[in-house]
């Protein structure tokens, strides 16, 4: 149980990126052309989608691994107790 609070502390942790800042060199000139008018609206959502898109992969190959591992010791288990090998 210890250490599932520390893995999911850990994700949490790499999941919230806090002053991380992303965009793409297409849409540079796009923002940048709004925040002088005023809109930064448009930049931070941009941020934020880069951001998501970026964390979404790492996180379900992490979830996947986690079930494969949490399988594989639960199968340990049961060999070991039925005595097969």
């Amino acid at each position: 149980m210890k250490r599932l609070k520390y893995l999911l502390s850990v994700i949490v942790l790499f999941s919230t990126p806090v002053l991380a800042h992303a965009q793409c060199a297409m849409c540079r000139t796009q923002v940048v052309n709004n925040v002088s008018h005023g809109d930064t609206a448009l930049a931070a959502g941009l941020n934020f989608g880069i951001l998501y898109l970026f964390c979404a992969p790492y996180l379900i190959i992490g979830l996947v691994a986690f079930i494969w591992y949490r399988n594989a010791k639960v199968n340990d288990k049961k060999r070991a107790i039925t005595g097969h090998s």
